[in-house]
């Protein structure tokens, strides 16, 4: 049995261009702000509420970096799949001061472009890790497939 997980999926819209800075090593690190909503139908007064949760993303991943460089803008629907990590930093007073961000970094982490150019999907999985489709490609393209969202249009009435 597996001691613990730490698993993040997210779906959700970017709220501003993606931000990259590069490490001392040359590496693109990038850094999102991504939007999640809850939509429920208030039961006292019968009006439609709405509840968005704002998410710190950080890509570590070269290949997942190089496209949300590339690809993301303001308003991007993006599937993303990393772990969440608490980092602590001392502010200008020297006051002990802590984020959680979801990472993405480079085994375990997925992003999925929802509304990329070509009106299909983008499917980036990292490289050097076994993905679930049993290949070392670091692209695949899932046009035809299902998304996520896709199994949410059932009648389950519970």
């Amino acid at each position: 049995m597996v001691g613990s997980i730490n698993k993040v999926t997210l779906l959700g819209n970017l709220g501003a261009d993606p931000i990259v800075n590069n490490a001392p090593s040359g590496a693109k690190i990038v850094n999102l702000r991504v939007a999640t909503s809850d939509t429920w139908k208030d039961r006292t007064t019968g009006e439609r509420k709405e509840r968005t949760e704002w998410h710190r993303v950080v890509i570590f991943n070269p290949q997942l970096a190089e496209t949300a460089e590339k690809y993301l803008r303001k308003g991007s629907k993006v599937y993303l799949e990393g772990q969440l990590q608490t980092r602590q930093w001392k502010d200008n007073s020297g006051m002990d001061r802590y984020t959680t961000e979801v990472v993405l970094q480079n085994f375990g982490s997925t992003m999925v472009l929802l509304d990329s150019r070509n009106g299909g999907s983008d499917f980036v999985q990292p490289a050097g890790g076994d993905d679930v489709f049993g290949t070392s490609s670091s692209s695949w393209d899932n046009s035809s497939a299902t998304t996520p969202s896709a199994d949410l249009d059932d009648d389950i009435p519970f």
